[in-house]
């Protein structure tokens, strides 16, 4: 992490909590015997949608008045009984619940938005076919998906890696429910650190987890431990705020986001240092501080933390030189293509961008006013926005409550802390749908 001499003085954004630890925290307290706190849970649409499926797997959760915090009553092993989980827009659940559900006894039928279906589950479900589990998949091997589950036995199974981490990490976080516990090989594994993430936060809750030389991850059947664990700000969703200092020349500070943090996706940090910005790593906060410009001229990996790609992609333009970003194929898989998308939005801007399978190059230039095609896709929509904030009266979203999937009070947040903010708004409502 870069620990350069910035004052932490300036703006204080209000970051809510980590999806990706919310769901992992509710998931893993859900397999333990008792009841575990989860402290500042970030309540969204994909959080919910998480919490919903899990209460219809016969886990408790009870929250405290404002959401302080979310009790969750776990049994100790999977669900029993029939249940239909709705999971909406969030990957997270229909990557996460199949193994835990696969460890129960009973039948339990996934599905989710168009959106949701349309995105890749083949590499978990052979993975749970490798382990015995009864599986009946939709079109592409994708959902709605039914489990009829007799419990697993554990043993070896090899999962290809190369789309999502989040097969690696729902497999690994159902093990110690397994009889014999579980030998996992990750093939061409993008996105580690959110495994690692994976791995620290089972670690909290009890299990034991060892990886040999060669990189797979022997988890045994060892009974979960309830916990309490408080939840990070989102280290994607502090990206949004941190390119808004790099391109306004602020200073923007995010406590409770430090170095100590268990997120890889705070290393965006670092890519803004490279970018000209002042950057500081505490031990409990991030600072950033634009320069006057944006330096360019350079090409960066983004494979490990590809969800903070379109932050950088969206400022692109206003660095002095090109920008070229790497290893991002998987990024075509999530809510939307989104290196095509990113592309079209930034050519309907009037920037140049030049797309490969696995790249795109983003040219200088002075955006033109357009109407920003989200995609129902919220990383979209917060991108764009700071753009917009660089270059007022520039940028309007088709969809500006695509935010809502992992941060509802996005533009609040930005209006509160650059008061020229102006609502990007160009469309009603996001138009997620309810076809259960």
């Amino acid at each position: 992490m870069i620990a350069d001499t910035v004052p932490s003085t300036g703006l204080v954004a209000r970051i809510p909590g980590s999806k990706s630890l919310t769901n992992r925290a509710l998931l893993l307290a859900a397999a333990t015997r008792g009841v575990s706190r989860v402290r500042a849970p970030l309540v969204s649409d994909d959080t919910v949608a998480f919490r919903n499926a899990l209460t219809e797997l016969g886990v408790q959760v009870e929250s405290s008045p404002l959401d302080e915090f979310w009790d969750v009553t776990g049994t100790g092993q999977g669900p029993t009984g029939r249940a239909r989980l709705w999971c909406a827009d969030a990957g997270t659940a229909a990557r996460f619940l199949p193994p835990f559900a696969a460890t129960g006894l009973g039948s339990y039928l996934f599905d989710g938005s168009s959106q949701l279906r349309g995105r890749p589950q083949r590499p978990l479900l052979e993975a749970l076919r490798q382990l015995g589990a009864d599986i009946e998949a939709g079109p592409g091997q994708g959902l709605p998906l039914l489990i009829r589950a007799q419990g697993l036995a554990g043993g070896e199974v090899s999962v290809d890696s190369s789309m999502s981490s989040q097969y690696l990490s729902g497999l690994l976080m159902a093990a110690p429910l397994t009889r014999r516990g579980l030998l996992v090989r990750a093939r061409r594994l993008v996105s580690r650190p959110y495994v690692d993430m994976t791995l620290t936060l089972m670690r909290r809750f009890g299990a034991r987890v060892d990886e040999d030389e060669d990189g797979s991850l022997r988890v045994a059947s060892v009974p979960y431990a309830t916990t309490d664990v408080v939840i990070e700000p989102d280290a994607s969703t502090a990206t949004y705020v941190f390119a808004a200092a790099a391109v306004t020349g602020r200073t923007v500070t995010v406590p409770g986001l430090g170095a100590g943090s268990l997120q890889g996706d705070l290393r965006f940090v670092e890519i803004l240092a490279k970018a000209g910005a002042q950057v500081r790593v505490g031990q409990a906060e991030t600072t950033v501080s634009g320069p006057r410009r944006l330096s360019g001229g350079f090409s960066v990996d983004m494979r490990d933390i590809s969800d903070t790609f379109m932050t950088l992609a969206a400022i692109a333009p206003l660095a002095d030189a090109p920008i070229t970003i790497r290893g991002i194929a998987h990024a075509r898989l999530k809510e939307s293509d989104r290196i095509t998308v990113i592309a079209e939005n930034l050519r309907a801007c009037g920037i140049e961008a030049v797309q490969g399978d696995d790249w795109i190059i983003i040219h200088p230039g002075m955006p033109q006013p357009a109407r920003i095609a989200c995609h129902r896709d919220h990383r979209i929509g917060m991108a764009f926005s700071v753009l917009g904030l660089a270059v007022p009266a520039t940028i309007t979203l088709d969809d500006p409550q695509c935010v809502t999937k992992t941060f509802p009070a996005f533009h609040t947040e930005m209006r509160r802390l650059f008061p020229w903010y102006a609502l990007p708004a160009g469309g009603g409502p996001s138009s997620k749908e309810d076809d259960r």
